[in-house]
């Protein structure tokens, strides 16, 4: 498969966009974990359908229907993707809330590894020697991190175990990003009234009238970093999606260091430090790949 420099650019928005979140939670007081996810799900589905307005996509949004309609194994396959992503929103909403970040972080330095090994696998994808470099240098990491630990959180390997079948599942689907992200939020959309309805703070928005605006900005923003990250997806070859997403735990780590005040130790630099250099590996072997696609297309 090509590199595509626009599946390269959905991938990093993507990151850019979903680090965003654990700070966004904590300005959505009085909501818990749960409700959070909740209301993620349900502001998500005016936002996605505003995109695929907007992006000119009602025609395929169309198709993907028709298709449910002749293709029960298609809906049966909608649930399970939307169970597998649900159980990862669930977390990367949690998560932030309890102080497991840096967890979580972990849990996404870990997957893409497996994607890499999924794409090697099930795609028989080759990486370059760059990339076998950044993926050796991520493995250095991971195994300093497992050797302080002595185990992985049952968070970090949700993380990294939950997301490889949800992606083999919707290339095998061969549904448009936007169009796939539709229809797993409507699936469910039913889980989330309920657990509103049942366990939601009453008079949320008295209490909390900021939420107005600040929910309808979750579901922006959970429509745009899934949209963008699905495309990716579809865009590239499994293993360098894969390797790209080390851009957001990275990016997670900062977050939860900085700004959320997590504890940190110098020991832990040898497991950050390593994956550091993987992402850097990446981003240099990616850039001059597309150069030198850019020059053979002149």
């Amino acid at each position: 498969m090509k590199l595509s420099g626009r599946g390269v650019a959905l991938s990093i928005g993507a990151s850019v966009l979903f680090v965003l979140f654990p700070g966004y939670v904590q300005w959505l007081a009085p909501l818990d974990g749960v409700q959070v996810f909740a209301q993620r799900v349900l502001w998500s589905i005016p936002a996605v359908l505003l995109l695929v307005l907007l992006a000119g996509q009602t025609t395929v949004l169309l198709d993907t229907l028709r298709r449910l309609a002749r293709e029960p194994l298609l809906v049966l396959a909608f649930a399970l993707s939307a169970a597998l992503v649900g159980v990862q929103w669930a977390l990367f909403v949690w998560a932030p809330l309890n102080g497991r970040v840096l967890d979580l972080s972990l849990g996404y330095f870990l997957l893409p590894l497996a994607m890499v090994l999924v794409g090697r696998v099930f795609y028989g994808e080759r990486l370059r020697p760059l990339q076998l470099l950044a993926v050796g240098c991520a493995l250095v990491g991971v195994v300093h991190e497992l050797w302080l630990t002595r185990a992985f959180s049952w968070v970090t390997l949700v993380a990294a175990l939950g997301y490889p079948p949800y992606f083999m599942l919707r290339r095998w689907m061969r549904v448009d990003a936007l169009s796939g992200f539709t229809f797993e939020v409507l699936w469910m959309a039913p889980l989330a009234i309920w657990l509103i309805a049942r366990f939601g703070p009453p008079d949320l928005f008295v209490q909390a009238p900021q939420l107005w605006l600040l929910l309808p900005g979750l579901g922006v923003l959970s429509a745009l970093a899934f949209g963008a990250m699905m495309a990716a997806s579809r865009l590239l070859p499994m293993g360098l999606f894969g390797i790209l997403s080390y851009v957001e735990p990275v990016l997670l780590f900062a977050v939860a260091v900085v700004f959320l005040g997590e504890a940190f130790s110098l020991g832990q630099l040898w497991t950050y430090a390593p994956i550091w250099l993987a992402v850097l590996l990446t981003g240099f072997d990616s850039g001059r790949l597309l150069r030198k696609q850019a020059r053979q297309g002149l």
